[in-house]
């Protein structure tokens, strides 16, 4: 207990936002049992079955559709009491490990890490409390981005990928073609620059929200990765100290906003909305993101450069849902299944994920928000490829956190081998 509340409250300070026992759950197929616990059931007590669900924060809409979904579920069940409680993404580790450490964890939490509290022996494998029909619905890519030890410990909840989003109306003016390439991007950001100072040519975010993404559209987008193929971290890779080097040569040369550190991907996609951002690499909600603030701007969307010759890397990024160990009743672990089939009904699940403006962890999900939404079409189909980050490494929140604080230091003039170099040695040392 008292490392998962060193590293994971630690972890959450630093970045100020947004994962148990036996089981031989697999990473293909189906469960081998559901609805059963690895625990001793308790007696029931009779009367409604109390299960408590803390879910994070989207967007505008989110605390609107829990509180339809929880006044829905509740009417349809008279034998469960669920409880939901929306958390922002600022707040929803710290009062997650608060109520941890009070040992009072919630029964569901919706959150994007798993692997720091499946090391402490806190989650029970999905195995366990997914029904059979609904795992079968998931897409098997996304299911492996939470296994440890051949395992599955979290399920998915929704995805996004990204891409880079360009304002087809300044690049026009400027007179320069969507760039593919290090080389052509900085030539474009340059071109548009001279034609009007006033626009930021790139967006970067290298804040405590997402800092951890910009190193990874370079890195990817150079070759690089934050570990070998043998699962070794390799955060200072020659390739990887090249990438971050090129990011920051980009801010220093006055071609970006002007305070990565400080300015996060909301800021950017406000900045892009108002016409006053001409490039940015973020998710496939920014339109909806752009539609629901009003703006009417002429975007574009593209591949995320590369250097190289490499091939372009399009970011996966995966929230999941887990369950921790707390010794329920067969009633409650049953409550609980019933839970996660119930969200996950196919009309009722994709229209969770169009109203969010994510992409699906489904097939079925897949398939109807394509044929609703004809942008998001191709979107659905690339998501499967995604690279994602190591989350499934139990270090991998120190390692967010060190690569959000190194972007940082080298932001002030810091020598990024050496920040790597340092972060390396933490990590790996």
């Amino acid at each position: 207990m008292k490392k998962i509340l060193a590293a994971v409250l630690a972890s959450t300070m630093a970045l100020a936002l947004a994962a148990c026992g036996g089981g031989g759950g697999t990473t293909s197929g189906t469960p081998q049992t559901c609805g059963g616990s690895s625990n001793t059931p308790a007696p029931s007590t009779g009367g409604k079955v109390e299960i408590s669900a803390i879910v994070a924060e989207y967007g505008q809409n989110t605390r609107t559709w829990w509180a339809d979904f929880e006044k829905e579920f509740n009417a349809s069940h008279d034998d469960i009491n669920l409880t939901v409680e929306v958390q922002s993404w600022n707040d929803i580790s710290t009062v997650v490990n608060t109520r941890i450490s009070g040992d009072a964890a919630p029964d569901i939490l919706n959150i994007d890490l798993f692997a720091a509290y499946q090391a402490d022996d806190l989650l029970l494998p999905a195995q366990d409390y997914v029904s059979a029909d609904t795992y079968a619905k998931f897409y098997q890519s996304f299911l492996d981005q939470s296994v440890v030890d051949g395992v599955v410990w979290a399920i998915p909840d929704l995805a996004s990928a990204r891409a880079m989003y360009y304002n087809k109306d300044i690049l026009e003016a400027a007179g320069v073609e969507v760039p593919t390439t290090w080389d052509e991007l900085k030539a474009a950001c340059e071109a548009i620059k001279a034609y009007d100072s006033n626009i930021y040519p790139w967006g970067i975010d290298m804040t405590t929200d997402e800092g951890q993404a910009a190193a990874a559209y370079y890195i990817w987008n150079n070759g690089g990765d934050f570990t070998d193929a043998d699962g070794n971290w390799t955060l200072n890779s020659d390739k990887n100290v090249e990438a971050i080097e090129y990011a920051i040569g980009l801010i220093n040369d006055g071609l970006t906003n002007t305070d990565p550190a400080n300015e996060t991907r909301y800021n950017l996609q406000d900045l892009l909305g108002a016409g006053q951002l001409a490039m940015m690499i973020g998710p496939n909600s920014i339109p909806t993101y752009v539609a629901d603030g009003g703006y009417s701007v002429n975007l574009g969307v593209a591949s995320i450069p590369t250097n190289g010759g490499n091939p372009s890397v399009s970011a996966g990024v995966m929230d999941r849902f887990m369950v921790f160990d707390n010794g329920y009743t067969d009633e409650e672990l049953a409550a609980i299944t019933e839970f996660f089939d119930y969200f996950y009904e196919d009309t009722r699940y994709s229209e969770w994920v169009l109203m969010e403006g994510f992409l699906p962890a489904t097939s079925a999900g897949g398939e109807i928000v394509a044929a609703s939404d004809p942008e998001m079409a191709p979107w659905v189909e690339i998501v499967g490829s995604c690279k994602f980050y190591p989350v499934a490494k139990a270090e991998w929140d120190d390692v967010k956190t060190g690569i959000i604080r190194a972007e940082q230091e080298a932001l002030l003039g810091g020598n990024v081998q050496e920040l790597l170099d340092n972060l390396q040695a933490e990590i790996a040392g």
